[in-house]
Parts: C-alpha cells; sequence; structure tokens
C-alpha cells in the first residue's frame, strides 16, 4: 500500500539550515573548474503535526549555500499549511506549483537556483512519503502502481517525446520478472565505480595508492579528473592504467573546461588509455557540441557522458534525442527532484540511453542509490553497462549509513531517502555557528563572514 489516507497531517513548518564541510583543505572533489570545493548543503526540513520529518538537501560547493538556503525560504509559504494527502494525491501538480509560482518563476524558469531549491523541497517530501509508509524510497518507488507514479510526474513539454500513456505502459511490462530481480538486488547490490581515487588535486603517489586500496575492495571501474593539463594527464593515466591494468574500466571527467574542438583533440590524445567516457567535456549547456564531440569520439569507441549540470527535464530531452550523450548522469537535486528525475529516466529508456547517476558530493551517493534500484527494478530491468557513481566524502554524517560492500551499493531497509543529518553533525558544521566552523575560524584556517 503506497497511499496515505490521513487526511489530518498537516506541514506544520518548513526549515532550511546551510550546512557545510571544510573538504578543500585536503583537495577532496577538486577538478579543473573546481579548485577549492567545500562539500555543502542547503538542507530542508519539513515537520508534521505528529512531529514526524521529512529531509531533503541540495547539494553546493561552498560559498552560495547561503543563496539556495534563500531560495528554499521564498518557497516555503507554498508547502507550510498542506496536508500530505493533497500533495500526494496530484503530486505533478503540486511541483509545478513550486516551479511556476508567477513571480518567482521569472529569475528561473525550471532551472538555476531556484530548481536546486526545489529539489531540496521535493526529496524531503520524498523521505517524509516513505517514513509515513516505513519504507525506503526504492522501494515506495517500485510499489507504486504505474499510474500513480506517473502521476507524480510534470510532463508538460516533453510529450513530444514521451506521453503519459507510454510511461504507463513502460512501467506495466516493468512489472514482470521484478520480483526475481528483487531477488538478485538484495543478494547482490548495484554495481558502482567510484571516482574517490582522481581528484585532480591529489599527488601522484595517493593516485597510485588509491587505486590499489579500492581494487582490493573489489572496485573494477575508475573514474579520474582530467582537463588542465595533457601532459600531466598522460602522466596520471598511465599511472591508473599500470595499476588498475586493462581489464578494469576507466573514466575521465573534464568538468567542462574544453571548448568543443578541444575536447575532441585532446580525447584523441588520450584514446590509447582505452577511455569509456568523457564526462562534461565542455559547457553543460551546450547540446550541439556535446553531439558533436560524441560523434567525432564515437569511432574511438569513448561515449559522452553529462548530465549532473543539466537544467531540467527539458535539456535532457535534446540531449537525448541529439544522442548528445551516451551515458545519461542524472543528478539527485541539480533538476526539481524526484518528480523530474523520473521522466527523465523514462526519455532514456524510450531512446535507449543508459543512466549512470552522478554521485558523491554531500548526501548523493545515499539518494542516487534509490532512484537507480527502481530502474533497475520498474523500467530497465538490467545493471548491464550501468553503474552508480562512489565517492567516500561525509557518509558518517547521515544517521542511516550507506552500505557499499564489493564495490556494490546494498539494498538499504531503513524507511525514506538517507537523508537525516546526525544531530551531532547539525551542531558541528552548520555554517558559520558550528562549532567546528567555530573552531576553525577561531584558528585563521578560514575568514568568518559574520566579521
Amino acid at each position: 500500500m503506497s497511499t496515505i489516507t490521513n487526511e489530518n497531517l498537516k506541514i506544520q513548518s518548513l526549515e532550511v539550515k546551510d550546512v557545510r564541510f571544510p573538504t578543500s583543505l585536503g583537495e577532496h572533489g577538486s577538478d579543473a573548474m573546481h579548485t577549492d570545493p567545500d562539500y555543502s548543503c542547503a538542507y530542508v526540513t519539513i515537520k508534521l503535526s505528529t512531529g514526524l520529518e521529512g529531509h531533503g538537501l541540495s547539494f553546493t560547493l561552498g560559498r552560495g549555500t547561503e543563496i539556495v538556503v534563500a531560495a528554499v525560504e521564498s518557497l516555503k509559504h507554498l508547502v507550510v499549511g498542506l496536508t500530505v494527502v493533497d500533495i500526494y494525491k496530484d503530486f505533478a501538480s503540486f511541483w509545478r506549483s513550486l516551479t511556476s509560482e508567477s513571480q518567482i518563476r521569472w529569475i528561473g524558469p525550471e532551472k538555476g537556483v531556484i530548481h536546486l531549491a526545489t529539489a531540496g523541497i521535493i526529496n524531503a517530501l520524498w523521505d517524509l512519503w516513505a517514513k509515513l509508509l516505513n519504507k525506503p524510497v526504492w522501494k515506495l518507488l517500485s510499489e507504486l502502481e504505474p499510474e500513480q507514479l506517473v502521476s507524480t510526474i510534470d510532463f508538460r513539454y516533453i510529450t513530444d517525446v514521451i506521453t503519459k500513456e507510454e510511461a504507463i505502459e513502460m512501467l506495466r511490462k516493468g512489472k514482470t520478472g521484478q520480483e526475481k530481480r528483487l531477488e538478485i538486488l538484495k543478494s547482490t547490490g548495484y554495481p558502482a565505480y567510484t571516482t574517490q581515487v582522481g581528484w585532480l588535486g591529489y599527488s601522484d603517489e595517493n593516485l597510485e595508492s588509491l587505486c590499489r586500496k579500492y581494487m582490493k575492495l573489489g572496485f573494477t571501474a575508475f573514474k579520474v579528473k582530467v582537463g588542465r593539463d595533457l601532459n600531466v594527464d598522460k602522466k596520471r593515466l598511465r599511472i591508473v592504467r599500470n595499476t588498475i591494468g586493462y581489464d578494469c574500466k576507466l573514466m575521465v571527467d573534464a568538468n567542462q573546461v574544453w571548448d568543443v574542438n578541444q575536447a575532441v583533440k585532446w580525447m584523441e590524445q588520450l584514446a590509447e588509455f582505452q577511455i569509456l567516457w568523457i564526462e562534461e567535456p565542455t559547457s553543460p549547456d551546450d547540446i550541439l557540441g556535446h553531439a558533436k564531440i560524441a560523434k567525432e569520439l564515437k569511432p574511438l569507441n569513448i561515449g559522452v557522458a553529462t548530465g549532473e549540470m543539466c537544467a531540467n527535464r527539458i535539456m535532457f530531452k535534446q540531449f537525448l534525442q541529439a544522442g548528445a550523450m551516451q551515458f545519461c548522469q542524472i543528478d539527485s537535486c541539480r533538476i526539481g527532484g524526484i518528480n523530474e528525475i523520473l521522466s527523465v529516466y523514462l526519455m532514456a529508456h524510450k531512446l535507449g540511453v543508459k543512466v549512470c547517476p552522478h554521485a558523491g558530493g554531500v548526501g548523493l551517493c545515499e539518494m542516487v542509490q534509490h532512484l537507480q534500484m527502481w530502474d533497475y527494478l520498474s523500467l530497465s530491468g538490467t545493471m548491464e553497462g550501468r553503474f552508480i557513481e562512489y565517492v567516500d566524502q561525509q557518509h558518517e554524517h547521515f544517521q542511516d549509513r550507506l552500505d557499499v560492500r564489493n564495490a556494490h551499493y546494498q539494498a538499504q531497509q531503513f524507511p525514506g531517502y538517507g537523508t537525516t543529518f546526525t544531530k551531532d553533525t547539525l551542531i558541528k558544521y552548520e555554517y558559520p555557528c558550528g562549532t567546528e566552523w567555530q573552531a576553525m575560524f577561531a584558528k585563521g584556517i578560514y575568514s568568518d563572514p559574520r566579521k
């Protein structure tokens, strides 16, 4: 049963906090474009009149988080006072009420900071729905009847690729064999690749050491950051290939640093390392540029992966239509939460493109595992050629711990979306008043923004 029937469950409050972690001190997350990221998030708490809370977040890199927090505050009046029955029985309409508020829409629409704020709120509502039913989100999604799941999606602007009727038919077909796939998922988990080995700020020695570490943990697919210096890239990729061999898969990520022609030429120079994909080779908004890169690199058997900064389902639609991505990388926070992400999965499935989610950061691994497991159980029906990204950062801060064993995400059994911080984390890392930030301000490691 996936329906909430208690009509008295009213949303009493919505709060949002700025939570940051000083990851730049160890150059964790560093790449050619983002040289000093402090993994952070706008952390949303939606509280019911009964006291039950749903938690959602929208990932950021430090400075600027306060802007997302302000955007969440601007949407609060559209949420507080509603009953969850009214939201969940017509979730698509509620989603549209957030993304189409007539004045706030002007500074989007359906993109940028406002969409990041929307994702934080929507993620919290799905966490709440799953907690009300005492289920993990992946289980809630996979148990929804096709009609009910489709009712959560706003199909405006994408019906030229997929309609509600087509989506329902796909999901009906996806029910066939679901129980058998569930047994496989529970026994083996979902395959992962790791980016933890290859941050651009890491030394060569650390790069090699981490490759060996993650091979021992069972990983056979690795991603390395590239794009700052071609000769350095060749040196680093040679270290990686000499360590992991050529039986393992290797992907690279330029994080938007190149022009289109530069991307093609650069990757031609790296083709000797047998690259599975080049990720974000150019501007994340350049659909035709990605299509050109994909066409030029196809003879080299190098695919194009992108999507972590794709603004909305409409841009995903065009990337998919143009053959501009061979690997579709949804992000659990970049577009408007689960509702919109479901539409991207459906379009990718129809157009035959594999979804391999972007993860890492704060809470992204925790969230995308639910989405990819739903896809396996209810839509694509396969794990072949698909992975979930894994980065070993900030997992200890969540109440329900991520479980990755033998390079496979294990199907979580706790209720919710896995997005609830521990109380200790909020005490230490809420910015700028948390005790850890106060200590770093006092030592001069960071400057106190209030002075």
